[in-house]
């Protein structure tokens, strides 16, 4: 339950109210910035609310129980607010959001109305989007393993235990050319169509430097591969640039073995019936005894 004081009251309930919505971001790197939708700067707390280039509340979703609510707000991409580099490195992801009503004529007086982390960030044409989801999500996240044909690990953590420094997994190329900020040719050879499919590259030189993202779908022909990545870069990968790459995989029991050897350690369970077994009819050709369909 939200606590107001009652001076604040009391200006909500005179014929002319002084109010904005002052927004406090603090991303998980530590840095802090402040965003107001007045038209001037609005200071508390030691932190400057800036208005050029700041958020404004586009829609709220408000849900009883333990439903995560919604809120959605925008504004323009601006150098000295939110780059377009900074979105795109994903430095925002999970950013604490704090949203304040504040009467402008006397910050003092101000009440705070949710804490949200940011969630999906939408970009387009030097203006951005973004989710702000209520913290009461994390009721809504799965806990613990779940049964399912693919594995639930991730290539090279300690569940799964792939080594990815091997040099069959793990290479350095430059960039040949640049389509435009998703599709990039390499100059690689030694590795097979698709080797880094589901993969991700980390680019060490560049513009980009130190960004990772994750590889959609590589295209080997003959010494060049062609590489799609899910998220466009801004700025794109520029000629020359030095890219690693890190092997992908689909989380298949088949993979796990073929190309990793490393079945021992998958994480899945790849012989769960399916639904066409599950709403078939019985058979004579097929033993119905509980005994496992495979050999």
């Amino acid at each position: 339950m939200r606590e107001m004081n009652e001076a604040l009251r009391a200006r909500l309930h005179a014929e002319v109210t002084h109010l904005c919505t002052c927004w406090k971001i603090l991303r998980r790197d530590g840095a802090l910035q402040g965003f107001t939708d007045h038209d001037e700067a609005i200071i508390f707390d030691g932190v400057t609310f800036e208005t050029d280039g700041g958020l404004h509340l586009r829609g709220q979703e408000e849900l009883l129980g333990f439903h995560g609510s919604k809120s959605d707000v925008g504004g323009a991409l601006l150098q000295f607010s939110f780059d377009e580099g900074a979105l795109a490195s994903g430095a925002y992801d999970g950013a604490s959001v704090e949203t304040w009503l504040v009467d402008w004529c006397d910050p003092d007086l101000r009440l705070l109305m949710n804490v949200e982390v940011m969630g999906e960030v939408r970009r387009a044409d030097h203006v951005f989007s973004a989710e702000l989801r209520s913290l009461a999500q994390v009721f809504e996240q799965e806990t613990g393993r779940r049964f399912m044909k693919t594995c639930s690990a991730d290539l090279g953590d300690a569940h799964c235990g792939v080594d990815l420094t091997q040099v069959r997994y793990l290479t350095h190329a430059p960039v040949q050319s640049v389509q435009d900020a998703s599709h990039v040719t390499l100059m690689l050879s030694g590795f097979s169509d698709r080797w880094f499919t589901n993969g991700q590259i980390h680019v060490i030189s560049g513009a980009q430097k130190g960004t990772i993202c994750a590889i959609k779908a590589h295209r080997q022909d003959n010494d060049r591969a062609q590489i799609v990545l899910w998220t466009p870069l801004s700025p794109a990968l520029d000629v020359g640039d030095q890219i690693e790459l890190r092997a992908g995989c689909d989380k298949s029991f088949a993979t796990c073995g073929a190309k990793f050897a490393n079945r021992v350690n998958f994480r899945g369970f790849p012989h769960i019936p399916g639904n066409d077994l599950l709403m078939s009819l019985a058979s004579k050709e097929i033993v119905m005894d509980g005994g496992s369909l495979f050999s």
